[in-house]
Order: C-alpha cells, then structure tokens, then sequence
C-alpha cells in the first residue's frame, strides 16, 4: 500500500523534482503539493497524508507555524522539514513546533526516500549538522528539574530505549511487544511530558535526567 505524502514548498522547481523523485520509486504516492501553507488545517484533514515534506521559508503562514497548526489536531502524521537552514533558531523552533525530522536541501537528493522510511519506522531523520547541533545542545550542562510525570515503569523503559536510537520497531523487538503497543505507550509518554515529537521527548528525558 503506498505511503501518501503531502508538499508544502514554494519552489516550483523543487517541488516538481521532488514529487518526480518519490514517484519514480513506486512506493510513494504524492497526494498534493501547495506552494503556500495559507490553507494548511484544511488540506491536511482533507487529504489525509502519511508524511508531509515542510519548507520553512514559505510566504505567508512558514513551515514551523504550519507545523504548530497541524499538531494542534493531528499529532501521528509524520512531517519532515525540508530547509536551507542550519542555524539553532530553526532546528529547535522546529522541532518544539512538533517536527519529526530536520533534512537539508542540498541533501534531499540523497537522503530524502531514506528519510521517509526512517520516519515511518519510527526514527528522526536529520542531517549530520543538524544532529551533531542537538547532541551538542543536549552535553551543556544540565538544569535538574524536579518533576513528577507520573511514568510506569514500562513508560521509562521505552523511554530510555528511545534515547538510545532506537526505533519503534526495534523497541518492540526489544521489548517482545508488538508496534501498536510501543506506539500507544510512546503517546503516553509524549501526553505525560508535554511534548509533540520524538526529538523533545528525548531531549526532554535527557535534560531533566529522566533516563
């Protein structure tokens, strides 16, 4: 069954090359793709998509505030930023807003497919800058946060096997559970901490040393 992904990106070239990529693979089937994000809450709960590539200089309404307007009524779609930039501003904006995954442009013709399935599979897909920025970001030093989140043991277990890496199926593996399962717990954890992606639960985990 082919994976349905939406485009936001204001490049029509780009646009049209990425959409070009993905079907040449034959397992992925864009649904749509807009230049704009000004009518994003209503595409995306028409369309439905599976993963959705975000730019984030868009005119109008940007990727992270588009981001920030589809979590507030769907947190399982799965959205990678597609972007020019690499500054911390952008990556953590994005990431807090409910990002997924954070992949440079000059990349996308090498790692964007493999992105997609990372994401699915239930990892965060970033660029080595963008990664070696957020595990930077996580060795300063650390603030301890005396907070309760009421977590079961199982909760802290997935948890920490998140931190490690490792991706729903291989927690599940790990775990002998099944996907479903992980999958429901993880959205208890990420409810019980307050956060809309991966990347801020661990970070999350790691900062207030709940790992």
């Amino acid at each position: 069954m082919p994976v349905n992904i939406l485009i936001y990106e204001d490049n029509v070239n780009l646009r049209e090359s990425l959409t070009s990529l993905l079907v040449l693979t034959g397992e992925y089937n864009v649904i749509d793709s807009f230049p704009d994000c000004t009518k994003v809450t209503e595409q995306v709960k028409s369309l439905m998509p599976d993963v959705i590539l975000m730019d984030i200089d868009m005119p109008g309404v940007n990727g992270i505030e588009a981001v920030k307007k589809i979590r507030e009524f769907n947190k399982e779609v799965q959205i990678i930023m597609l972007t020019v930039f690499d500054d911390n501003t952008h990556v953590f904006e994005a990431m807090y807003a409910g990002a997924n995954g954070y992949l440079l442009k000059k990349y996308v013709s090498d790692k964007l497919i493999h992105s997609i399935r990372e994401v699915l599979d239930g990892g965060a897909p970033m660029s080595p800058s963008i990664a070696r920025m957020i595990i930077s970001n996580m060795q300063q030093p650390v603030q301890v946060v005396n907070n309760d989140y009421q977590l079961t043991n199982r909760e802290k277990e997935i948890l920490q096997l998140l931190s490690k890496g490792n991706s729903f199926k291989m927690i599940a593996a790990e775990l002998i559970i099944s996907l479903d399962t992980v999958r429901t717990h993880i959205k208890r954890i990420y409810d019980k901490l307050h956060v809309r992606s991966q990347i801020e639960a661990v970070s999350k985990a790691i900062n207030e040393k709940l790992v």
